[in-house]
């Protein structure tokens, strides 16, 4: 076989965690691990939602061989050079996995590697690339009929992320009724998102002291950070959301998890270990945010409550797209914040993932003036109707893509390596 470089292109935290993943296994289980054979690399490009460990969890992944960082994307794609003047292979393939359609066409023509995109929802530039692997058929349905041969259905990468064990410390997990608290990962979100879920998860036990809480905390984000949201002294939202605060608690004994304690003698456990899907699996219903959460509960069937808080409406700053990058402007980003987000909530459609999959609310969206004591009951109420609860979990599998989506990517990859070689 001729040695081959498979490039792969992705941006935020979500892709790079939900998507490259499962896709570097699944190439490895294609092609071998002779590294001499077929080399792995990734090149990350900016993300407004990037939280700068894109790359230290890119080389976690032992299919991957190197990893550039976003900072450097700009000068790769204009001139073809990473930062460290890798060297590329003659043939290969750009997989797209994140970020904007028209960097796999530049890249691929000044590398001459064929393309092939991954595509959930839009499909572009179908004369330029070589090959779409989209999660549903409805992804092709504009596509001229000239293009339609580069059109695979192959499903839903959010299935495969699922799949196999997280490894982590799961001897301790709660035995009684166990509900996902997930807050965020960015400033934007967490700023509200920790003081009004952690203040739920406190109406909720009030009134249901059997249940227990976790929160699967997001791997580029350390413990002393998420616990600083949490207190009223460096969190000024904390008050507004009737929260009493909680501080971080680390074990002395290691097998044990940390643990946020609120005020009030609540213990919300903290689990680090990356991806927690045999714990979310466990959950009979989590509290998220909008984001890659809600599509990675979809895609295990767990019934979630999505929520939006607009108590301080320039704090959601993590939109993707230009709406993301004038958000975020030095000086002027509070500002623009808040006019995007006047106006999205103007017109706000489908929030969640699972929904935007159904096109159709089949898990609750609350955006607003969130208040802990309505959000709580309305958990209470799906907790004492376990048929509701069931409804929701039949509706997400339905509209859950089909599996085996990053074995039909490698096979499609194998298939352009053949066309190029």
């Amino acid at each position: 076989m001729t040695p081959v470089d498979i490039l792969i292109l992705s941006n935020g935290p979500g892709e790079v965690t939900t998507w490259v993943r499962p896709v570097v296994k699944a190439l490895r289980q294609q092609f071998g691990d002779d590294r001499n054979q077929v080399r792995i690399s990734v090149v990350l490009s900016p993300c407004p939602n990037a939280t700068g460990k894109e790359v230290a969890i890119a080389l976690t992944y032992p299919e991957v061989d190197r990893v550039q960082g976003a900072e450097h994307f700009w000068q790769f794609l204009l001139w073809g050079k990473t930062a460290q003047n890798w060297d590329w292979r003659e043939c290969g393939v750009v997989v797209f996995l994140g970020g904007d359609q028209i960097f796999p066409v530049i890249i691929g023509k000044k590398l001459g590697y064929r393309t092939v995109v991954y595509a959930e929802w839009d499909a572009r530039w179908h004369s330029l690339i070589d090959h779409f692997a989209i999660m549903k058929p409805q992804v092709a349905q504009q596509v001229s009929q000239k293009y339609a041969h580069k059109f695979t259905v192959v499903g839903d990468l959010m299935v495969e992320a699922q799949g196999g064990n997280s490894g982590e410390n799961t001897s301790s997990l709660p035995t009684k009724e166990l509900i996902g608290v997930l807050p965020g990962s960015k400033p934007a979100k967490l700023a509200q998102g920790v003081p009004l879920t952690l203040a739920i998860a406190e109406y909720i036990h009030a009134n249901r002291p059997q249940t227990e809480f976790v929160i699967p905390v997001a791997p580029t984000l350390d413990l002393p950070t998420l616990a600083s949201f949490a207190d009223p002294e460096k969190n000024s939202l904390v008050q507004t959301f009737g929260f009493s605060g909680a501080s971080l608690s680390i074990p002395a004994d290691s097998t044990d998890n940390p643990e946020l304690k609120t005020g009030k003698g609540l213990s919300i456990r903290l689990y680090q270990e990356n991806p927690a899907y045999e714990l979310l699996s466990r959950c009979r219903i989590c509290l998220t945010t909008v984001g890659a959460n809600t599509a990675e509960l979809g895609a295990l069937a767990v019934p979630m409550i999505v929520l939006l808080p607009t108590q301080q409406l320039d704090a959601m700053r993590s939109w993707d797209g230009l709406p993301g990058l004038l958000a975020n402007l030095p000086g002027v980003g509070a500002t623009f914040a808040k006019i995007i987000n006047w106006f999205f909530l103007r017109r706000k459609g489908l929030l969640a993932w699972p929904n935007i999959w159904a096109q159709a609310e089949i898990v609750p969206e609350l955006v607003g003036e969130l208040q802990a004591s309505v959000v709580g009951e309305m958990v209470l109420d799906l907790l004492a109707h376990p048929e509701k609860l069931a409804a929701i979990r039949t509706n997400l599998r339905n509209a859950r893509g089909v599996s085996g989506a990053a074995q039909k990517l490698a096979q499609i990859v194998s298939q352009e390596l053949e066309n190029l070689i």
